[in-house]
């Protein structure tokens, strides 16, 4: 594998989809740098909720990221990626940088990511995530169209 290309892989869908059990597969499997703004957040002691700390963790990543694409490694950033600007700006400035682009796009059913965040919410120490707030999410978030899953490469065997 050393002469593989670099290599971002975002990890895209509503709370509950899996997002963090694929990327910490894929982790293992294409020895990668996984970055979750949602573990940064609870490290650093932030509310997961503070949108101005959101935002400036996302945004260090996400430099951090590039550089880690410009010396040729294999990121996985789980976002989450609601937004296709958002999708765009990393798939663009990512190609700038030589590196291949992927996008998981991980769709669950709505009663099924209920019943997820439902067993969640009872883990000791969870963020709890309620029903309205998880049908607030599905309603900002912009589903990958076929033709948009076009734009990006395969994903690694």
């Amino acid at each position: 594998m050393a002469d593989r290309r670099p290599r971002l892989v975002l990890v895209c869908g509503l709370p509950g989809a899996g997002k963090t059990t694929v990327a910490k597969r894929l982790e293992r499997e294409l020895s990668a740098v996984r970055l979750c703004p949602d573990e940064w957040l609870a490290a650093l002691g932030f509310d997961l909720f503070d949108g101005a700390a959101r935002d400036r963790v996302e945004r260090r990543l996400w430099q951090h990221a590039q550089d880690l694409l410009a010396s040729g490694a294999v990121v996985i950033l789980e976002n989450g990626f609601w937004q296709r600007p958002e999708r765009d700006e990393k798939r663009i400035r990512a190609r700038a940088l030589g590196a291949e682009v992927e996008l998981r796009f991980l769709q669950v059913p709505m009663a099924e990511l209920e019943r997820r965040i439902a067993l969640r919410n009872r883990e000791p120490g969870s963020v709890v995530l309620t029903t309205e707030l998880l049908r607030e999410c599905q309603s900002q978030f912009e589903a990958p169209t076929p033709a948009e899953l076009d734009l990006f490469d395969p994903p690694l065997p």
